[in-house]
Parts: C-alpha cells; sequence; structure tokens
C-alpha cells in the first residue's frame, strides 16, 4: 500500500498515520473501505502488531478510521469526520472509552488476567438458572412500570444487608440500580457538573474515571497508599481544588487492592466536614472482605456519604443485579488462595507489589524493566491474554508500569507461560 522508512527520525507510528490520512484526504481511500487487519497489514509491512494498533488507534481518534466490531477497521464517512484535539506535546488525545472497550473489556480474549470479573465456573451460575426457572414458574405481573425505585421485596433485602454492616436505612432510601457503573452515573450526574473539581482515588475504577470525563469533570487524583491514602497530600488538593465530591473506594480498592485503615476513614470523614463536600463510597467488594470492618457509610450512617454496593462481583456480571443465597467463605478462600499463588509467581518474576491484601481481587503490581505497562498488554493481547495497562486507572491518562492482575486467574497456564517469558527477558 505504501512503504515505510525504519531509518527515518519519524516514527514507525507517525508514518503510518500520515500515509493513512494522505490517501483519505486525496480520495484513494474512499468513505466505507475497507482496511487491512492489524495483522495482516503488520506482516505486510514488516511492523510489529503493537505499532499497528497504535497507529490505527489514533486513526480513529483522529476520525479517519472507524471500528466495528468483528468486522475490522473502515474509513470513516466524510461528513463524520473530526479532528482530534492535541497537546502542548503535539500528542493525540484519544477515545479513552473507545479504548478501554477495544483493549480492556475485550472478552473476546481467552485468558482475562487484567478484567473486573471472576470466570464464570467460580459463580453460582446453576443457583442463577434455578432460581430463573422458578421465577418463570410463577405468575408475574407485567403490566406497568413497577416501582421508580425498584422492586420493593429487593429493596427491603438490601436493607437488612446494609443493617448488617451497620448502616441503618429505611427501604425507600435504596435505589436499585444495574450494577455499581449505573449507581455511580446516576451520583455523578447528580452531583457533578462539567467543569467542577472532583476527588477520586489516584489510580482509581476506571469504569469511573471514565463517566466522570465524559461528564466534563476536573479529577483530582487523591493518591492511595497501602494504609489507605496519602493524608497530608489528599488534605492539600481538598483546599487547592475545593472538590464537591469525593468518589472513593476504602474497601478492597481496584486497582491497588489495598483496604484504608479505621483511623484514615475518620480522617477523610473530618476533611468532608470541614470542607463540605459529599463521599460517594463504592464498596462492591464488601462480600469478598473475610473481615467485618465499618465502612464510610457505617461511620457516618449515610450523612455526607452516599453508599453503593453490588451483587455483580459475586452472583452474575451479566445479570447486574439481585442477591442469592450462598457460602461467601467458599470464594473468599478461593480468592485468597489465588492472592497467595499470584503474589508469589509475580515476585518469583522480579514484580514489585503495592501491597499484598490477601483478600479480594486484585493486585496492583509494576515490573522494573517495564515503563509502560499499555506496551505489555498489546504484547499479551497478541497471545489471547487481557491485562489491566496502569494508564487505565489513572486520573491523567498518561503511560503507566502498573498493572492490574485479578488473582482469580492465578492459575491460568497461559497467564503463567508469558509471565515466565517476562522473567527470561
Amino acid at each position: 500500500m505504501f512503504s515505510l522508512n525504519p531509518q527515518s527520525s519519524v516514527p514507525l507510528v507517525s508514518q503510518i498515520v500520515r500515509e493513512f490520512r494522505q490517501m483519505v484526504d486525496d480520495g484513494v481511500l474512499r468513505s466505507g473501505a475497507k482496511l487491512p487487519s492489524i495483522r495482516q497489514f503488520a506482516h505486510a509491512h514488516g511492523v510489529s502488531v503493537y505499532t499497528v494498533v497504535d497507529a490505527y488507534d489514533r486513526l480513529v481518534a483522529l476520525g479517519y478510521f472507524q471500528s466495528q466490531a468483528h468486522s475490522g477497521f473502515f474509513v470513516r464517512s466524510r461528513s463524520s469526520q473530526h479532528t482530534a484535539s492535541t497537546d502542548s506535546s503535539g500528542q493525540y488525545s484519544f477515545d479513552s472509552m473507545w479504548y478501554l472497550r477495544r483493549i480492556f473489556e475485550n472478552r473476546a480474549l481467552h485468558s482475562k488476567p487484567g478484567c473486573g470479573w471472576l470466570p464464570s465456573d467460580w459463580l453460582f451460575t446453576e443457583g442463577v438458572r434455578r432460581s430463573l426457572r422458578n421465577l418463570a414458574a410463577e405468575e408475574v405481573d407485567l403490566g406497568g412500570y413497577g416501582e421508580p425505585k425498584g422492586y420493593l421485596p429487593l429493596r427491603q433485602m438490601v436493607r437488612d444487608l446494609l443493617a448488617s454492616r451497620e448502616v441503618l436505612v429505611k427501604a425507600d432510601q435504596v435505589l436499585l440500580t444495574q450494577g455499581s457503573s449505573q449507581a455511580l452515573d446516576l451520583a455523578a450526574r447528580r452531583l457533578v457538573q462539567a467543569g467542577d473539581a472532583v476527588l477520586v482515588d489516584e489510580p482509581g475504577y476506571a469504569n469511573l474515571l471514565f463517566a466522570l470525563r465524559f461528564l466534563g469533570a476536573k479529577l483530582v487524583g487523591a493518591p492511595r497508599t497501602p494504609a489507605g491514602y496519602d493524608l497530608d497530600l489528599l488534605e492539600a488538593r481538598i483546599i487547592e481544588h475545593r472538590p464537591k465530591v469525593f468518589f472513593t473506594q476504602p474497601r478492597l480498592q481496584s486497582p491497588t487492592g489495598s483496604t484504608a485503615t479505621l483511623a484514615h476513614l475518620h480522617r477523610v470523614l473530618q476533611l468532608a466536614e470541614k470542607y463540605d463536600f459529599t463521599v460517594v463510597e463504592n464498596d462492591i467488594y464488601a462480600d469478598l472482605d473475610p473481615e467485618s470492618r465499618p465502612s464510610l457509610a457505617s461511620l457516618d450512617q449515610l450523612q455526607r456519604v452516599i453508599y453503593i454496593g453490588s451483587f455483580s462481583k459475586t452472583i452474575s456480571p451479566n445479570i447486574r443485579a439481585g442477591y442469592l443465597a450462598a457460602s461467601p467463605e467458599t470464594l473468599r478462600d478461593r480468592l485468597a488462595l489465588g492472592q497467595r499463588r499470584l503474589a508469589s509467581l509475580l515476585l518469583a518474576v522480579g514484580f514489585e507489589l503495592f501491597c499484598e491484601p490477601k483478600a479480594g481481587m486484585f493486585l496492583w503490581a509494576r515490573h522494573p524493566a517495564i515503563q509502560n505497562a499499555g506496551e505489555l498488554a498489546y504484547k499479551a493481547a497478541e497471545q489471547d491474554i487481557l491485562l489491566g495497562p496502569g494508564h487505565l486507572f489513572s486520573v491523567d491518562l498518561e503511560p503507566s508500569p502498573w498493572l492490574r492482575f485479578n488473582v482469580a486467574w492465578a492459575d491460568d497456564d497461559a497467564l503463567l507461560r508469558f509471565l515466565v517469558t517476562l522473567k527470561a527477558a
């Protein structure tokens, strides 16, 4: 299609982007034309798959290409093309939500140690199927829209669940949502306007960060530590930016796996009172915690705290709502074993761990020889492995050496082989 010059001072990625843009602008490639697949282009031009993925990403961000699921890349129609913004260094401002969908949440990859959900065989799938069959056999009123806040018996069950966690609420205070992502989105839409400073965990919950960027919020990072937060820096940033709200995940946090101590929880509430902001507590991994411990909501009793929970992580990610009776201890034991196994493996191949939570789904780790985990994630994807590169959890989306590992995949053969190659390198 065109020639590349590996000896040029212009990076190969930039050469590919430049040539494709010229061909589209000149009409050589017309709207709707299908592009070579990433692997085809890489093979034909003797470049790495990662280089082509990077180039295609940029062309999508610039509005020249569009991706269609299971079909590949096509030239975007001229009427819908747009120009991507660039920063002062001339780097492209990427559509990060598109990147998240394409790379991070690609369920087509067989091995998923970077994902945020449990493997299907870890879930109570037969119980879910049995319950759905029983529900289908009952006479259910399908007329009307039901109660806006959700099915009352389920809200009452959530009320009782929260009471067991020492959060006292009435059923009318409970709103059922399609998983925690919708709950976080509703809270953000209620509390945040474009241009507002919003405090978030750094690194933080990837889905939330993208939703807040979409709303036009100004993200302010609250650096995490193994004990919870860097409290001095947290207060300094609150004073500087005066955020309206703090979205945080104190317990078994994604991606670090860390849990905030009781002293840190108290301090966060003191700062919220002193500087007058709301705290949105994302406690979706409470059922995975082997210890009974307080939450921000239990300490505050929902005076300044909005509490968000989920059933998706322990029952079924696809169902998005509902609780079934099951033994949580069994799941906790499997995760604890996975924590030990994967931590040992990562340390053996040279990784540094942010902390060792010994519970929950995640380990946050980096390798001294890897400066950009995104590049490693692309290499892993070539071997049918999904990793969680650190920039997805970052406020500024800058390249990061950190990776989020899901310990439920600690025994996955593909992951083990891939990690061993890192040690050999």
